[in-house]
């Protein structure tokens, strides 16, 4: 039975009586077309979205209450199952995805009777529309399939990038497609002139006189049917005294390596990432820079906008909230991993954190901070000056 009632929220929509268009500050058109989306279907495009993508799917939710503890089924939703579809890590690759697609993102929030947050889904792909009704604010979702629902405000979590021209979304991905259609009429070219030099090409002649054309026509589909097909793997031609073959030597204009590695760095740019990135290269000071530009702030985004939609005043208010947090140390170079035991000579690491850090299981004594000397070991020490 929940099942079903989720598919009905999900899919059927909430039907609300439309009173007028949502009128934005500076008089912004409230209609939003998702605008370039196919430049997912680019490779390069592809890889900079799935480095975002995959980097941002690692990070750990935690849901606190002043500074601790906060409400852990909260947490293993988000955690393990924030929806039907997806377990965390999916959620999170989703959302990252579709943002860097459509420059928003909008995240359902399902409740229960009481208000509960019990599901997170992102919305997918559509022709987004700001409503008004009741005084309030809701969003139209219109989907190639015909399906249109509505949603308010308040049941939205909503991530931007690119946040300028208006009010609820971001800018489209229109300043990269000129990049992106000379990357694809490069690679086109290349493919072409590959396809064109492969061939044998030329003008074949005769000595003979006044052939007729059917004639002349018939001597050229001969040759090309025995010569320039697939099957003559040789590359060679064998003509008689009254004919001749001139071949035409083309050589194509291309663009050279300079040129498409401009354009890929184009791309690079747009996204924030680079080679090393994608490669997965990154470590230490590299891997923190992209960390703290890339990752970090699309997490801080998601935890105050889902703080602030799935808690009310009164909870936020005995400071409950949601954040993402993702262990940057495991990205250190090995000697840098090795350089934090001092850390933990000064007590200012444990040992389990140090060993986690290392991926090493962790040691039953390992919670408590600990000095370049074994304290148990020190007491005993004294201990037997004592006796003595």
């Amino acid at each position: 039975m929940k099942f079903r009632n989720a598919i009905k929220a999900i899919f059927g929509g909430i039907k609300k009586y439309v009173t007028s268009g949502w009128r934005e500050i500076g008089t912004y058109n409230a209609t939003f077309s998702a605008f370039g989306s196919d430049i997912y279907a680019n490779e390069v495009v592809r890889a900079c979205i799935r480095t975002l993508a995959e980097h941002t799917s690692k990070a750990n939710v935690k849901v606190l209450r002043d500074g601790g503890p906060g409400d852990r089924k909260l947490q293993r939703m988000i955690q393990y199952r924030p929806n039907l579809y997806m377990n965390g890590k999916d959620f999170l690759y989703k959302v990252r995805t579709l943002l860097e697609i459509n420059n928003v993102v909008f995240i359902y929030i399902m409740r229960d009777e009481f208000g509960k947050c019990v599901g997170l889904y992102p919305m997918p792909t559509a022709q987004l529309e700001a409503v008004e009704a009741s005084g309030g604010l809701y969003i139209t979702f219109r989907f190639p399939s015909g399906v249109v629902m509505t949603h308010s405000w308040e049941d939205l979590a909503v991530l931007r990038k690119d946040y300028n021209t208006s009010d609820i979304w971001g800018d489209s991905n229109g300043a990269i497609l000129t990049s992106l259609d000379l990357l694809n009429t490069t690679n086109e070219g290349m493919a072409n002139a590959i396809k064109s030099t492969a061939n044998l090409r030329g003008i074949l002649k005769t000595t003979k006189a006044m052939l007729s054309p059917e004639d002349a026509k018939k001597q050229k589909d001969r040759f090309v049917e025995d010569y320039m097909g697939l099957t003559n793997s040789s590359g060679i031609a064998m003509l008689d005294a009254t004919q001749s073959f001139d071949p035409i030597e083309i050589k194509p204009a291309i663009a050279n390596y300079k040129n498409v590695e401009e354009l890929r760095n184009n791309i690079y740019r747009y996204f924030g990432v680079n080679e090393d990135a994608i490669l997965s290269k990154l470590s230490g000071d590299s891997w923190e820079a992209f960390y703290e530009a890339r990752i970090e702030p699309v997490l801080i985004a998601l935890g105050l906008e889902l703080t602030n939609k799935i808690f009310t005043e009164r909870e936020r208010g005995f400071e409950n909230e949601i954040i993402f947090e993702s262990n940057r140390m495991q990205y250190m170079s090995t000697a840098n991993k090795l350089a934090l035991v001092q850390m933990v000579d000064r007590m200012a690491m444990t040992p389990n954190e140090w060993r986690q850090v290392m991926n090493m299981a962790p040691v039953p004594w390992g919670d408590e901070p600990q000095s370049w000397q074994n304290p148990k070991a020190t007491e005993q020490e004294v201990d037997d000056d004592n006796q003595e």
